[in-house]
């Protein structure tokens, strides 16, 4: 099955869609769904056409937006350059902040205080069920789905935090969508790749069975720390060909295009603007 959240008349709705159809769950958000996406299908009753609709990132508002550094070898060796002298020995995590999550074609924000904005298309993982102290041969009964996902990356920001959160966690910088996929049509998510295209030039190509640590594996090592929860995000990690390995580095501007695609789970169309003045606000 395939699940979107869009607006439709100046409202936020949940539907399956199949085909160019989406039957509409009403009153209620995806997030309340994940546990039973099966019983879920047959709460729908209005049916709307795609073209219809704005789609909007399948989570609206994540509990948790994880996501996990220098996770595909390639990518490693590319990082020497700018973040990382050397493969982390354990996992390594950040969190974006709820504010970053954004739709699959909105705007993406070059921020006021940065030049250096860049892009890391990632295979997306949505947690459907509770899950502490998993292990990993069940963490994949945690999983409600698969997205495309770009985690954006300032990335003087994030080389002066430790942690890169403050690097990783922008405003309209954790894009997913355009729908969540449920696993039992994904099949092997391993087989799965992703394709990052900036101004149709292809900038990265990768296979999610080149992670160094499995999705499995990331599930298990978040569960010992934290609760999991429905709606949480997993950002999986990206291969090479991000922007700050190019020599000289190339850094998204204003007027560019970030395209991401996944085999079976769609694509990512996201224009690159200037930080808009109304982003600055005090109070309500």
């Amino acid at each position: 099955m395939r699940w979107v959240s869009f607006e439709f008349e100046g409202r936020n709705c949940t539907g399956c869609l199949e085909g160019e159809t989406i039957y509409c769950v009403p009153n209620r958000q995806l997030r309340e769904l994940l546990p039973n996406l099966q019983a879920a299908r047959a709460l729908a009753t209005e049916a709307l056409n795609l073209s219809q609709v704005k789609l909007r990132q399948p989570i609206l508002r994540p509990g948790k937006i994880l996501g996990i550094g220098v996770n595909y070898v390639d990518h490693m060796k590319e990082s020497v350059s700018f973040i990382e002298n050397k493969a982390p020995e354990i996992q390594k995590w950040f969190n974006k902040q709820v504010t970053a999550a954004n739709g699959p074609y909105d705007p993406v924000h070059v921020p006021k205080v940065s030049e250096q904005l860049d892009y890391e298309g990632e295979l997306v993982a949505i947690i459907g069920q509770v899950g502490r102290h998993v292990p990993a041969e069940r963490a994949l009964e945690l999983v409600a789905g698969f997205c495309c996902g770009c985690d954006y990356s300032v990335r003087d920001w994030q080389r002066a935090s430790a942690t890169m959160i403050m690097g990783k966690g922008f405003d309209t910088h954790a894009v997913f969508g355009p729908h969540l996929v449920t696993p039992d049509e994904v099949g092997d998510y391993r087989a799965l790749t992703i394709e990052t295209y900036v101004n149709e030039e292809r900038r990265q190509l990768g296979r999610a069975a080149d992670m160094r640590f499995s999705l499995e594996e990331q599930i298990a090592h978040l569960s010992r720390a934290f609760t999991l929860e429905p709606g949480d995000v997993i950002f999986t990690g990206t291969p090479a060909g991000v922007g700050a390995g190019l020599k000289p580095p190339v850094w998204l501007k204003p007027g560019d295009h970030v395209r991401v695609e996944i085999d079976g789970l769609g694509q990512l169309d996201n224009p690159i603007i200037t930080e808009p003045d109304s982003t600055v606000r005090l109070g309500a």
